[in-house]
């Protein structure tokens, strides 16, 4: 006899979660989902180039939502596209200074950018 895809009711008195053969194990508790773009999102990576060290983040086109100026390009970097945010990590004011003037970049401009001196 085939299986059933209905989902199974709980058992009375038992939340269902815990219902079913998962009852019986310990550390059988709910997981929250892990939100991939978020968790990709919000870890800064450290590049290093001729023209310095950079702390690069990525910014997804979830998460993008107001406009900015590439410095590269001049163009702007518009609401809901991914992009890169860029800050100096050897800042001759300390780290704070550096991160207070990051700037936005789009991908392939950060990529192909030019190493002049600013």
């Amino acid at each position: 006899m085939p299986r059933s895809n209905r989902p199974r009711r709980p058992v009375s008195g038992k939340s269902g979660a815990a219902s079913g053969r998962a009852a019986g194990r310990k550390g059988s508790s709910e997981v929250p989902e892990l939100d991939l773009e978020r968790a990709r999102a919000g870890i800064a990576r450290r590049e290093s180039a001729p023209d310095g060290d950079w702390m690069v983040r990525t910014m997804t086109a979830r998460n993008a939502e107001k406009t900015y100026i590439c410095p590269e390009c001049s163009t702007a970097v518009l609401p809901g596209v991914a992009h890169l945010v860029v800050w100096k990590d050897d800042h001759l004011f300390g780290a704070a200074a550096g991160l207070a003037e990051r700037r936005h970049w789009h991908t392939n401009c950060w990529m192909t950018r030019s190493y002049r001196y600013r």
